[in-house]
């Protein structure tokens, strides 16, 4: 029974005689604060599954960071990561493909630039793409937990 029904209900009950005008307004104004009540839940359940889908934005790419403590692991587990949630989020799946696009172009640019390390270029290339893929995933991440989808620059897109 929605709202509106049970406020008709209480006006035929005023009409007909059965409560005066004071009972309907309380009557009403129960009924009113009780959808407030249920709007207010319903704001909270969604700020906090919003909140998570931001934080689950905001771990994938911090995850690229894994690969400072095991070997690879900054390619595996950012991938991992969004396959798991990618089909129940679009946000998810947005930024997992942002991710995974930047991983593909700081592997094939490191392979680019270390073959330039011949020629001298590549040695400040790769400094620069080093001190790159700290700060993009760092940016990335704090726009997710703001819901924001930041896109990498110069970032190739695979996905």
């Amino acid at each position: 029974m929605s709202i509106a029904d049970d406020i008709g209900k209480l006006n035929e009950l005023k009409q007909s005689g059965a409560i005066d005008e004071q009972e309907y307004q309380k009557a009403k104004e129960a009924l009113l604060s009780k959808q407030q009540g249920l709007g207010a839940t319903l704001q909270e359940s969604f700020n906090t599954m919003t909140t998570n889908v931001n934080n689950y934005n905001m771990f994938i790419h911090l995850s690229q960071f894994c690969g400072f403590l095991i070997p690879y692991a900054g390619f595996v587990v950012p991938i991992v990561l969004w396959q798991i949630k990618k089909n129940d989020s679009d946000l998810v799946d947005q930024h997992g493909r942002i991710v995974v696009n930047w991983i593909i172009t700081e592997v094939i640019l490191s392979l680019l630039f270390v073959l330039l390390c011949f020629f001298l270029i590549g040695i400040p290339l790769l400094i620069v793409l080093s001190i790159v893929g700290i700060v993009f995933p760092i940016i990335g991440a704090l726009k997710a937990n703001d819901g924001t989808v930041w896109a990498y620059p110069f970032s190739i897109k695979f996905f």
